[in-house]
């Protein structure tokens, strides 16, 4: 699926902004396709409310209900399209596309349902070109439920109370198995845009290095007409041209490529080449012409049984695990929010993160291409704690998933990992063909890159760790086992290294680890909870990292990178305080800590690399942590 871009022969429309809003409070949360909402303006049928779009709902009103809210939410929006998009002559088509909406989506246009959506986190579209008419509004009405079930990614269970002398009739809760809050909503923008009927329906790069080499195989599909042609143009940063081609399928070769390098590893992080694709078709006797351009970064991903290579030298990845979350908005799209984040990512010296626990937004992606951040692009199978997780419709839905994921972000230099679900039972006997079979789908969706999931399990019980490329483990000595023990973390953590190594012979990376520390809680000697336990808990960490490193462990992912919003619970202060930066982006002490370490490792790596090939970097310059 093409990222939408403007070009001489695309337009964009971004609905962003104040849509009408109405959840359905009914018994079986159902009176909105029993009345037939989507037929008429929604406030024609009951009082709406303005609800921002991209947003989560939950948090933007004063009402606790709508906070906690389980059911069909619906929106909608009346917007003008251009006239010039309605013209027959033109030959345009109308495209709506959703960037996510959290969980399962129905979109009418003008009263006709035009398509519908399972699964949030991943991007949707529809042609609506016949169901606009020109100088007429156009209602879009768009119902989404957030409703969990084992079967969804990720999943949950309803649970029914009717006890009432305990509970009011009706009641029930959402139950989940993840430790974040379940924001709801569409969440990233909604866009009309535009293409001519005979258009460039997708692009598929991948990069190869032989020696001096840089080559770019590629393959173009089109729809709309049978008699076409395609030019395809290479340029550079500066727009120089480097390479050309023809035709829907080949190869373009580039002499002494900028290859695409994670930043803190090259001068140059984040190289990006542009391949500018037109294509020439004739629709009922007139030509029309279709123009995108296409990001492409040259690199290469390969792993052995110790190391990560990326353009063959040895890769540690030092970074974060993050959440889409934030104060109001929840996991809606915020532009100042991604900035701040990718400073202080800079500002810290992380060359990583994992998109715990879903796919990040588009947008997000596209600076960790341009900036050089390296990622683990993780699906949504998180919560996967119970057998019924395990099953064939479970399964059915999970390989939709990735495909989704991959056609989305296939293209992606940054992108080097798939991740296929993080901490699943897979202790459970039926997690073996599962996770075999998820894992050999993603693989030939995409032969080019690593798989894995991350887990919690017992090295020896763990069913789906055969079947990885690098196995990802998450740990929390002396936090969730033997808390308050310091002195276990060095000897557990050791042994959990040990243990995974001899029994798999493949690269492992701490993919999480930490200790909540409330930000100005201090307490010496360190106390759990204060920010001194959790400098403390890092350096024990770093201590056998330090060892590790030089054998087969490659790379370290604090969690988290910032404090975030959690169901409501005894275990849980307003969220999950594991934060090196506060829910505001404020620097704890641990923060200071990790910047320090990623800095050095930062020029460690630099240092190792000039030994090899000191085109990397200039000799003599060391980064500097300023």
């Amino acid at each position: 699926m093409l990222y939408p871009r403007e070009s001489p022969s695309r337009e964009l429309k971004d609905l962003s902004g104040l849509w009408s809003f109405r959840v359905d409070w009914s018994e079986q949360r159902d009176a909105g396709f029993v009345q037939r909402w989507y037929r008429q303006p929604l406030r024609q049928s009951g009082p709406v409310i303005d609800m921002p779009v991209p947003a989560s709902f939950n948090d933007i009103t004063q009402d606790p209900n709508l906070r906690k809210y389980v059911g069909w939410a619906w929106y909608e929006k009346e917007v003008l399209p251009p006239a010039r998009w309605l013209q027959k002559e033109a030959g345009t088509r109308v495209v709506l596309r959703i960037g996510s909406a959290h969980y399962y989506s129905i979109v009418w246009v003008n009263g006709v349902q035009v398509t519908e959506h399972e699964g949030g986190h991943l991007p949707f579209e529809v042609e609506i070109s016949n169901f606009l008419h020109p100088m007429e509004m156009c209602r879009i009405t768009i119902a989404i439920n957030n409703t969990l079930t084992p079967h969804t990614l990720p999943p949950g269970t309803i649970q029914y109370f009717k006890d009432e002398s305990m509970y009011p009739k009706d009641y029930f809760v959402q139950n989940t198995k993840f430790d974040f809050f379940n924001y709801a909503g569409i969440h990233r923008p909604v866009i009309l845009y535009t293409t001519p009927s005979a258009y460039i329906d997708d692009i598929t790069v991948t990069t190869d290095l032989i020696e001096n080499v840089g080559l770019l195989q590629y393959l173009v599909s089109v729809r709309g007409s049978p008699h076409c042609s395609l030019t395809l143009t290479l340029r550079d940063r500066d727009g120089d041209v480097v390479a050309a081609a023809n035709g829907s399928a080949g190869e373009l070769k580039v002499l002494d490529p900028n290859l695409w390098w994670p930043y803190l590893m090259n001068e140059q992080p984040g190289y990006l080449y542009y391949l500018e694709v037109t294509l020439c078709a004739i629709v009922n006797g007139e030509v029309l012409e279709d123009k995108y351009t296409q990001p492409v970064g040259f690199r290469t991903v390969r792993v052995t049984s110790t190391q990560f290579l990326i353009n063959g030298k040895p890769f540690y990845f030092h970074g974060v695990n993050k959440h889409e979350d934030a104060d109001i908005r929840g996991k809606g799209l915020d532009w100042s929010l991604i900035v701040k984040d990718f400073n202080l990512l800079r500002w810290l010296g992380a060359n990583a993160f994992r998109t715990s626990h879903y796919p990040y937004a588009e947008e997000i992606m596209e600076l960790c291409d341009a900036y050089g951040i390296v990622v683990i692009d993780e699906c949504p199978g998180v919560g996967m704690r119970d057998s019924a997780n395990f099953g064939n419709r479970s399964l059915q839905h999970h390989l939709i998933v990735m495909e989704e994921l991959i056609r989305r972000d296939k293209n992606r230099p940054s992108v080097v990992m798939w991740s296929v679900a993080n901490e699943p039972a897979s202790e459970l006997p039926p997690a073996a063909y599962y996770f075999k079979t998820v894992i050999a789908h993603t693989k030939t969706m995409d032969p080019t890159r690593p798989v894995t999931f991350v887990t919690k399990t017992n090295y020896a019980r763990d069913q789906g760790a055969p079947y990885v490329d690098v196995i990802c483990v998450n740990s929390y000595f002396s936090w969730y086992h033997d808390p308050g023990h310091l002195e276990v973390i060095q000897l557990q953590l050791d042994s959990q290294f040990e243990n995974w190594y001899k029994t798999h012979q493949k690269p492992i990376i701490q993919s999480e680890y930490g200790a909540d520390a409330v930000a100005g809680l201090h307490s010496d000697p360190p106390l759990m909870f204060s920010e001194e336990y959790q400098t403390a808990v890092l350096k024990e960490y770093h201590t056998i990292f330090d060892q590790k490193r030089k054998e087969y462990v490659i790379g370290e992912l604090i969690w988290n990178f910032a404090d975030f919003m959690t169901e409501q619970g005894t275990m849980r202060v307003l969220g999950n305080k594991k934060g090196i930066f506060t829910r505001q982006r404020q620097p704890k002490s641990a923060a200071f800590l990790l910047r320090e370490r990623y800095w050095r490792l930062a020029n460690e790596s630099r240092l190792l690399s000039s030994q090899h090939d000191n085109a990397c970097f200039p000799p003599s310059q060391a980064f500097k942590c300023t």
